[in-house]
């Protein structure tokens, strides 16, 4: 309700109780048994002003109060009739209980009522049986049911503020979830498409300087190319399988990487694995990262490393994975600019709860390392960081294969 209904509201409230206050004396509606005078112009304009006053009783509640509670005492202390002249100061202390002016709305029912017993007591006649505690229930009804009617309003209101809460919770978690999905989609998809274009890109070159001289070698080239282009479309297809909520046919784990190595071999590069540790299965979201953090160090391998050989080494130690991928290329960090590469490295092993470093070795080439939890039900970390925010032992990462 705005400014101007509410005013209209409580000025057609006014008009009501005067209406009712008047007619109850010109009628003879009600009568207190003792000695009365005929309403005057005085008494006539007590109940005018104590009712019109309470056009204003929402913003102005204690000088409301005052006038009505004051009007209502003065009102009866003149020996006017009519018992409606307290309605004015009784709708007055229920909008102070309304407003939460408990205090004053206490405070202008017990001087109504003392303001009207005085008088009562000091009259020369018996008043009407009963009408003390008729105003004495009615004044207590005004506090507790403006008090009622305040917490009611409270609770709704609080229901309604939770309700919008939860909404903008809900849309809030609904908008978090497609940005971790995006990320999630661009991460596979840079995963995936980088290593098998890099491979064809290295396959295409070795085809065509020996397509002339060593068709053999071309001929393997554009195989090696063939089945890259196999693999990437096997890892779309289950990319978009996940998207339509369906099966993937075939998940991205650590189960995967003989073929991962074959396929760099092809490309020219040795690879040398060693295991340590005894083999075990790994959470599936564990799996996928690090087999995606290894196709990408692959990956940069491929890109800026040159003549180079790889060393890949897999520990499976108690409740950890630790991953680390090596190469001896010629390669130094900041040469081939600002990738993505080891951003979405660091971002895989931190959204499972790991941490990864990667730099130059002391010796020549590049190292990558990349430890994670190997318990199931490692509870993912929610956050995953932003480009160029340091790493999780507090040192940014280095700029060297992107």
């Amino acid at each position: 309700m705005n400014t101007w209904q509410a005013w209209r509201a409580d000025a057609l409230i006014a008009a009501v109780v005067l209406a009712l206050g008047v007619a109850d004396t010109y009628g003879r509606l009600s009568a207190s048994g003792l000695v009365e005078r005929p309403l005057d112009t005085a008494g006539l304009a007590l109940l005018l002003v104590s009712s019109l006053a309470l056009a204003f009783r929402r913003g102005a509640p204690v000088p409301v109060g005052v006038i009505a509670v004051g009007c209502g005492i003065a009102y009866y202390g003149a020996r006017y009739p009519g018992v409606f002249a307290t309605g004015p100061a009784l709708v007055s202390i229920y909008t102070a209980a309304v407003l939460g002016r408990r205090r004053l709305a206490i405070v202008l029912a017990v001087a109504l009522a003392v303001g009207v017993s005085v008088p009562v007591a000091l009259a020369e006649g018996d008043p009407e049986p009963g009408g003390l505690t008729l105003l004495s229930g009615w004044l207590m009804a005004a506090v507790v049911v403006g008090e009622m009617v305040r917490n009611r309003r409270a609770y709704v209101r609080e229901v309604e503020r939770r309700a919008a809460e939860a909404e903008r919770t809900r849309e809030e978690e609904a908008l978090r979830r497609a940005g971790e999905e995006r990320l999630w989609i661009a991460q596979e998809l840079h995963d995936s498409l980088t290593h098998a274009i890099s491979v064809v890109n290295v396959q295409a070159s070795v085809a065509l300087q020996t397509f002339d001289h060593r068709p053999e070698l071309a001929r393997a080239a554009l195989t090696a190319i063939k089945e890259a282009g196999h693999e990437a479309m096997d890892e779309l297809r289950a990319t978009l399988g996940v998207l339509r909520q369906a099966e993937p046919d075939g998940e991205a784990g650590l189960a995967r990487l003989p073929r991962l190595v074959a396929r760099t071999e092809s490309a020219g590069l040795p690879v040398r694995t060693v295991v340590v540790g005894a083999r075990r299965e790994l959470p599936a979201e564990v799996d996928r990262a690090a087999y995606r953090i290894v196709q990408e160090a692959f990956t940069n391998v491929l890109r800026h490393a040159g003549a180079a050989s790889i060393t890949l080494t897999t520990e499976y130690r108690p409740g950890m994975i630790v991953l680390g991928v090596e190469d001896d290329g010629t390669s130094r960090p900041g040469e081939t600019g600002n990738g993505m590469g080891l951003i979405g490295m660091r971002e895989r092993a931190v959204a499972v709860g790991g941490s990864f470093t990667a730099g130059p070795r002391p010796g020549g080439g590049f190292a990558v390392r990349a430890e994670l939890p190997a318990a199931a039900g490692v509870e993912p970390s929610a956050a995953v960081r932003a480009p160029g925010v340091a790493g999780p032992a507090g040192a940014e990462l280095p700029v060297g294969h992107p």
